[in-house]
């Protein structure tokens, strides 16, 4: 790494660089930081009509052709108009807004002279990050998870220095980090995880959860990881200008002093950056140099399974594991994280000690248990996890009760839609079964909320049925067998990193 060592123990250790924010805005002029050996081309030299695609394609071929290079001229993609442009047309259109209560109907009246203004603002220095307003949304376990909501223009800017990062990092991520990555998705992440169980000797399993994650995120310790790649003092500053904006919250102002807040659109981008050098590379080298047996390491943002060989290994690394994250500001959730026997033998080694049933564990809202198909081979059976379907139930319930006097067929597409999307996510084999209770507890509530419409509207199930067969689709496997569809995706590459 440039202007770093690496220890011994695999741990990366950046030297420390000077953090002035006013002197970083003022630059306009900069020599090289040390180190550098690639400088990508200024804002001067750049056709009028290049994309942004083009420019991140670039960053991507610096990064790509130098594993040590640290680049100094990026921050003149940010404030380019074309490129704002763009990231205003990415931003949700009917998302909730800020605390400036702009909207994205509202600023696109006279875009191109707030674009234009906003780039003025960003070349000069003179942009100031908005304090994000703080939303609660429902857990599955009935706890609320805060979410913060950034103002119209930081989205706009925060859009276009994800992308920055992302070009760079991208280079870099490790093949088992699946979490808000390009071209990877929640069930590569199930079908990687599925394939290395049944391809590597997984006998058990650890389930990782860290405590309060994107709330911890240590300021000092994630502005030293992106400097490893970032040499750009105005990049670097206008992220701890995010960091430092605080949460606005029944009209109270709260500074941040650690973390990142939840909603932001640069958060998922940062917070994969500092656990790629908190987690990733340190797990990377432990399998590598300390594991005996077979290691498989999944990822998918802030969620974390570990599956080995041998017991005695999974130990070790749980509680190395703790004293790693504890460097970096982070901890794991201490009823959460469970080392659990799982795998092909599992069923039968606790049946021969005179145990029950192997463990389950959940990951990205599938309940996981060691099963057997119709052959009696061993087979990972995924399925619907009972919290999730309760608190989708339960707020299909609510928005029932509100859309109770629309017309039937007005609520019967929107239930089509709304099943439509569950199967499309929980569509797994093994799963039929919980699909279809679903689609049962979606027809009784809707039979209910018809029947409330008027004293005289009572709906029976004879006619409920029909109802029923006309709007709500039964269930459907719309994901082939892990297995089946890595071959594919895969192309006879490694499946399992």
């Amino acid at each position: 790494m440039i202007n770093g060592h690496r220890q011994s123990d695999g741990e990366i250790v950046p030297e420390k660089f000077p953090n002035n924010s006013q002197e970083a805005e003022g630059m306009e002029g900069r020599s090289p930081v040390k180190g550098n050996v690639q400088k990508l081309p200024s804002h001067r030299t750049q056709s009028r009509n290049e994309g942004m695609q083009e420019e991140l394609a670039r960053i991507r071929g610096a990064v790509r052709r130098d594993k040590e290079v640290k680049l100094t001229s990026l921050y003149h993609h940010v404030y380019r108009v074309d490129n704002l442009r763009a990231a205003y047309s990415k931003v949700k259109r009917y998302a909730a807004p800020g605390v400036d209560g702009e909207t994205w109907q509202h600023y696109g009246q006279d875009l191109e002279v707030n674009l234009r203004i906003l780039s003025e603002k960003l070349a000069r220095g003179a942009y100031q990050a908005t304090p994000v307003r703080r939303k609660y949304i429902l857990k599955p376990d009935g706890r609320q998870r805060p979410l913060g909501i950034p103002a119209l223009e930081d989205k706009i800017v925060e859009t276009v220095v994800a992308q920055i990062l992302t070009a760079i990092w991208e280079e870099e991520f490790l093949g088992f980090s699946y979490g808000f990555r390009p071209r990877r998705s929640q069930h590569m992440a199930l079908n990687a995880l599925e394939a290395g169980i049944h391809e590597k000797r997984v006998n058990w399993v650890l389930d990782a959860d860290i405590h309060g994650f994107y709330d911890t995120i240590s300021h000092e310790w994630l502005v030293k990881f992106i400097e490893h790649r970032i040499g750009d003092r105005r990049i670097i500053t206008l992220i701890q200008k995010w960091l430092k904006a605080g949460v606005l919250e029944d009209g109270q102002w709260t500074p941040s002093e650690e973390g990142t807040p939840q909603g932001g659109l640069v958060s998922p981008v940062l917070a994969n950056v500092y656990l790629h050098y908190a987690f990733d590379l340190w797990a990377h080298q432990w399998r590598k140099q300390k594991a005996k047996g077979d290691v498989i390491i999944l990822r998918y943002a802030d969620d974390i399974v570990v599956g080995f060989e041998h017991r005695a290994e999974a130990e070790r690394f749980k509680e190395e594991l703790a004293e790693r994250l504890k460097k970096f500001n982070l901890e794991l959730h201490a009823e959460k994280t469970r080392l659990l026997e799982f795998g092909r033998y599992a069923a039968s080694n606790r049946a021969k000690r005179g145990e029950g049933k192997p463990e389950t564990f959940n990951f990205l809202g599938f309940t996981h248990i060691c099963g057997i198909n119709r052959n009696g081979k061993f087979v990972v059976m995924r399925q619907t996890m009972s919290k999730r379907m309760r608190a989708k139930l339960k707020a299909l319930k609510e928005e029932m009760r509100r859309r109770m006097h629309e017309p039937i067929p007005q609520q019967g597409q929107w239930l089509q839609s709304v099943l439509q999307g569950h199967y499309r996510y929980y569509g797994v084999p093994f799963n039929s079964v919980a699909m279809g209770r679903f689609r049962f507890h979606v027809e009784n509530q809707w039979r209910r909320s018809l029947s409330r419409r008027s004293q005289r509207g009572y709906v029976n199930w004879e006619r409920m049925k029909r109802l029923s067969r006309k709007w709500l689709p039964y269930p459907h496997i719309y994901h082939p067998y892990p297995s089946q569809r890595l071959r594919v995706t895969t192309l006879d590459k490694s499946r399992v990193r």
